[in-house]
């Protein structure tokens, strides 16, 4: 992932970072108050040889003292030392106990031994680390070498530091804690931030069908929560953005398949719920808008939308076409006041994708080709059945339709797996139910920016200048 995928997903994702990190930092400071705290105090002793006085002495004596204070460190915790300690303080601790509150450490190359103690009494704690001192030097005498002449020790421990009562306990380190528990909780919400945006396989910008296929993208349609409501927005608010938004693709169909005399398209997606139909139908009302003539063909022989949308009869339509029980222009209905025609699905069959497939059908195209300047069927997604791809092979062009934030990108992948299968050219992809809010949000006029036609804001219906003409004359001169 490049560096504005990561800003992406942190736009995304800032309300699950900002609580993961409260919560850490809440936890944290909880723990900082129930924890019991603890005061640390620390007595030093030096260790120095007896020695006649002569050079040589000294520096043997010096290198001997520094050899000896790791040892002497071991058997500051060591019963022997510590045993006393507990006998003079009346400690109701085992010296085990004891040494696990104690720190021995002597810094390198030196002849000092630090003695810290931590207890929750910050007295005790000082009490504690003197004895240890003074049980150390006595240990050392005992167990040490005497001088044969003198009988004197060999090695002598001197407190140079008084152990303290310290002030301010050591532990909880409140600030610190909390610090810390903010960096857990940022960087764990960053993790499944980002795990969660990788594991994500769904489609949900145009990015995402970029990195999965070539295609072209020729449009956009914004998500709109009263579609169900309005399915027909072209017609029911014709100055909103989603509105503009099938101008738009409207405008950039033009620009398809330049080479093809016919304009004949399948509307199809990969799945069910993505807004073929809704497409498909606010998509033949633009184009008759602008002028073309236009038929809207309920290709979808399983599930029929467009009879309802449209709010027009369609218990009969292309299947009593197909099997012979009714003529071409006895079941196309006009709707609204442009050029727009509607053909219902009909009486569902029980088997659509060998209708589809027909000679029969191969025959309706040409003549719905001869006859209308557009022609746009809608049919049944192209995973859970094979009727979109068999007839988008006869029509010549498919739209495939990607609904952001529904469709995954193996169905994607599959869905033009499917039309290439059978050889179905696929003329482009329209992404509709777009947020336009958040950082995947999408403005209607965005598509602009790649060629395929202008955008004219949201201020009605797109002027006739700019309007692709899709007369049949007009074609035949070019």
């Amino acid at each position: 992932m490049e560096l504005r995928d990561y800003i992406r997903i942190l736009q995304k994702s800032w309300m699950l970072i900002v609580a993961l990190t409260l919560v850490a930092v809440a936890a944290a400071s909880v723990f900082s108050i129930l924890q019991t705290p603890t005061f640390s105090s620390t007595s030093r002793v030096f260790v120095s040889t007896q020695s006649s006085g002569t050079t040589s002495d000294l520096v043997q004596g010096a290198s001997f003292t520094v050899a000896r204070v790791k040892t002497y460190s071991g058997i500051a915790v060591t019963p022997l030392v510590l045993l006393p300690v507990i006998e003079t303080l009346r400690l109701d601790q085992t010296s085990a106990e004891l040494a696990e509150n104690i720190t021995v450490s002597a810094p390198l190359d030196t002849s000092i031994i630090d003695i810290a103690v931590t207890d929750a009494d910050p007295r005790r704690a000082a009490d504690i680390a003197n004895a240890v001192s003074e049980s150390l030097a006595v240990g050392v005498q005992e167990i040490e070498q005497r001088d044969k002449v003198t009988g004197a020790p060999s090695v002598k421990l001197t407190r140079v530091q008084v152990a303290s009562v310290p002030s301010a306990p050591v532990a909880p380190n409140v600030p610190l804690n909390i610090a810390l528990g903010a960096i857990v909780g940022l960087a764990l919400g960053i993790g499944i931030a980002v795990l969660r945006e990788t594991l994500d396989t769904r489609i949900r910008s145009q990015r995402d069908v970029e990195q999965t296929t070539d295609l072209p993208i020729i449009g956009g349609i914004v998500f709109d929560p009263k579609a169900t409501e309005r399915p027909l927005i072209v017609h029911a608010d014709p100055r909103s953005p989603r509105a503009e938004s099938f101008r738009t693709l409207r405008t950039n169909l033009q620009y398809l398949d330049v080479e093809r005399v016919d304009r004949a398209f399948v509307v199809t997606s990969s799945i069910g719920s993505e807004g073929k139909s809704t497409t498909s139908a606010n998509l033949a009302i633009s184009l008759a808008d602008a002028g073309a003539r236009v038929l809207l063909v309920d290709a979808d022989l399983r599930k029929p939308r467009v009879a309802d949308y449209m709010n027009i009869e369609g218990g009969v339509g292309l299947t009593d076409v197909l099997v012979g029980r009714a003529e071409i222009e006895d079941v196309i209905q006009p709707w609204g006041r442009g050029q727009l025609f509607v053909l219902p699905a009909g009486h569902i069959p029980p088997n659509p994708s060998e209708l589809l497939g027909s000679s029969r059908m191969a025959q309706i195209i040409e003549q719905f080709n001869a006859t209308f300047d557009v022609v746009i069927f809608d049919c049944p997604p192209l995973l859970p059945v094979t009727d979109a791809a068999i007839l988008a092979k006869s029509v010549g062009g498919a739209i495939l339709i990607v609904a952001a934030g529904r469709t995954q990108k193996n169905q994607l992948k599959g869905a033009i797996a499917a039309l290439d299968k059978v050889g179905a050219p696929i003329s482009g992809v329209v992404m509709t139910m777009l947020p336009t809010k958040g950082p995947d949000a999408y403005g209607y006029g965005h598509y602009g920016q790649y060629g395929y036609g202008h955008t004219y804001g949201d201020v009605g219906p797109a002027p006739d200048v700019v309007a692709p003409n899709y007369s049949r004359r007009s074609r035949s001169k070019a």
